[in-house]
């Protein structure tokens, strides 16, 4: 990475600090997401007051790689749609000839 083009950032998640290395352009979605990740920190921590703060982390992990998870499959769902679209396309063309 040039350095002209990053940066040396700290992020607070769960209060700790994280140093990182960025891409100037990056930062902004850096910054929200971590906001967003903390606020699901925090938000675990109001509605389950007797679990940790690692816990609480660990939750919120979790409800983002589900998410990810949930995209994903969305997205392969999708192209797989499409791709059934273009082969309706092509046997109906060729049933016409």
């Amino acid at each position: 990475m040039d350095s002209k083009e990053s940066e040396n950032i700290t992020v607070l998640i769960a209060g700790r600090p994280y140093p990182l290395k960025i891409k100037l352009s990056d930062e902004p979605v850096i910054r929200k997401i971590v906001k967003r990740i903390n606020e699901k920190i925090n938000n675990f921590q109001l509605t389950y007051t007797q679990k940790d703060k690692q816990d609480c982390l660990a939750m919120a992990l979790l409800t983002y790689a589900v998410d990810l998870h949930k995209a994903g499959q969305k997205k392969e769902e999708t192209q797989i749609v499409n791709e059934l679209d273009e082969l309706d396309k092509l046997l109906t063309n060729a049933l016409k000839i």
